[in-house]
C-alpha cells in the first residue's frame, strides 16, 4: 500500500502553516535567479544581436522562465509531496518515453552532435533534467517502501541498479555520457543515504571498469576530452578550448572583477558561455569576490535542504528533500568543476543562473517540494 494512505490525513492537519515561506531557501534562491537573469543578459547581448537580431533575446526568455518558475514553485509547495507515491511509475514511463523520442525525426534536436533536446512545437526541453528529476522521487519512494528489507541485494540494490542501466543505455545512444555519471553519481548516494550496503554499491565496478575500457576504445574522442582536461594548453585549439578561456575569464577578474559587462570572454572566445560557462562571467565580470558570493547562497540552500531532510520523520519524504538536495549540490559542484579545470568537459548547467528553461524550472520545483516537506513536518 502507497505510503500516502498512511500519512495522507496528518499531512492535511497540517496545512494551517501552508502561508509559511522558509526564507533560508527562498532567499537565497531569487538572488541566485536575479542574478541569473542579469548575468545571462551580459554574457548573451552580443551572441543575441548577432544571430537573433535582438540583444535581449536570451534576457527576455530568462525573465519568461524566472516568472513561470514561480508558478511552478508556488503549485509544488501546495501540492502534497505524498501524491508523488502514486505518480512515481507512470513518470518514470514518460521521463523513458521522453528520452526514447529524440531519436525520432523531427523531435530530437542536435546541438554540437549530440541529441539532447526534445522539440514539441510549443516548447523545446531537455529531457535528462526531468528524468534526473524523476529518478530522485523513484528512489526515495522505493526506498522508503523497502526500509526493512533495503539491505538485501535482490530488494535494495539489484532494482535501482537495473532503472539506471536502462537510462544509462538511453543516454548512451545519444551520446551523453555526463548524464550517464551524474544519474550514477546521484544514485549511488542515495543508496548509501538509504542504508544499502557498501559492498552493493561496489559490487557494479568491475563491470563499469570493463564498460569504460571499451567505451574508450570504440569513441577516441573521450581519451582526446580527457586529454584536453590534463593539460588544457596544449590542447588550447580543439579539447582543451572551453577550459583555456574559462581560466581567462576567471584570471582576468582578479579580485573585484572587471565591472558588469565588461567581460572580454563573452565576446565570441568563450562557447555557451550564458549556459555552462556563465560562472566563468561571472568570474570575470565580479570577480573572485563574486564568485564566493555565489556558492555562499547555494551553501545556504543547500544547508537548508539537509535540515528539512534532517527534519522529516516521515521516511519518503526524507528521502526525497536529501535527494532533490543532493541534484542541486551535484549540479553545482559538475558545472564549477568543469569551469574551474577540476572536472572534465560536461555540458551541465549552473542551477538558478545558468540560461534554460529546463533547468530554471526544474530547479525551483525542487524547492517548492522542499518547502512542502518542511512545512509536512512542521
Amino acid at each position: 500500500m502507497p505510503i500516502s494512505h498512511h500519512i495522507h490525513s496528518d499531512i492535511v492537519l497540517k496545512r494551517k502553516h501552508s502561508g509559511h515561506y522558509n526564507v533560508q531557501l527562498l532567499i537565497p534562491m531569487l538572488l541566485l535567479i536575479g542574478i541569473g537573469i542579469v548575468m545571462v543578459y551580459s554574457a548573451s547581448s552580443t551572441l543575441a544581436h548577432e544571430h537573433f537580431n535582438g540583444e535581449y533575446y536570451f534576457l527576455k526568455k530568462q525573465a519568461f522562465f524566472a516568472f513561470i518558475g514561480i508558478i511552478v514553485l508556488i503549485g509544488f509547495k501546495n501540492f502534497p509531496y505524498t501524491y508523488f507515491t502514486y505518480l512515481t511509475y507512470p513518470l518514470i514511463i514518460l521521463s523513458l518515453v521522453f528520452i526514447t523520442a529524440i531519436e525520432i525525426p523531427g523531435l530530437g534536436v542536435e546541438v554540437n552532435g549530440a541529441s539532447r533536446w526534445l522539440n514539441l512545437g510549443i516548447l523545446t526541453f531537455q529531457p535528462a533534467e526531468f528524468a534526473r528529476f524523476v529518478l530522485v522521487i523513484y528512489l526515495a519512494y522505493s526506498m522508503s517502501k523497502k526500509e526493512n528489507s533495503i539491505k538485501s541485494f535482490s530488494i535494495g540494490f539489484l532494482p535501482h541498479f537495473i532503472l539506471l542501466v536502462l537510462f544509462a543505455l538511453l543516454f548512451l545512444h545519444q551520446p551523453d555520457f555526463g548524464s550517464i555519471i551524474i544519474f550514477g553519481a546521484l544514485t549511488w548516494i542515495m543508496l548509501f543515504v538509504g542504508g544499502v550496503p557498501i559492498m552493493h554499491l561496489l559490487s557494479p565496478l568491475p563491470f563499469l571498469s570493463g564498460l569504460l575500457f571499451v567505451l574508450m576504445n570504440q569513441k577516441p574522442y573521450i581519451i582526446d576530452r580527457f586529454m584536453g582536461f590534463l593539460d588544457p594548453w596544449k590542447y588550447a585549439s580543439d579539447e582543451g578550448y572551453q577550459l583555456v578561456h574559462s581560466f581567462m575569464a576567471f584570471g582576468s577578474g582578479g579580485l573585484f572583477g572587471a565591472g558588469f559587462g565588461q567581460s572580454y570572454q563573452k565576446l565570441f572566445y568563450l562557447p555557451e558561455p550564458h549556459t555552462d560557462f556563465i560562472i566563468a562571467v561571472i568570474g570575470e565580470e565580479m570577480g573572485f569576490i563574486g564568485v564566493i558570493f555565489i556558492i555562499t547562497l547555494f551553501v545556504v540552500i543547500l544547508h537548508g535542504g539537509i535540515r528539512i531532510a534532517l527534519r522529516s520523520d516521515e521516511p519518503f519524504g526524507s528521502l526525497l528533500a536529501m535527494g532533490l538536495t543532493t541534484a542541486l549540490a551535484l549540479q553545482l559542484f559538475v558545472n564549477l568543476g568543469v569551469a574551474l579545470g577540476l572536472l572534465p568537459t560536461k555540458g551541465l548547467t549552473l542551477p538558478f543562473l545558468s540560461y534554460g528553461g529546463t533547468s530554471l524550472l526544474i530547479s525551483m520545483a525542487s524547492v517548492g517540494i522542499l518547502l512542502n516537506i518542511e512545512e509536512a513536518a512542521t
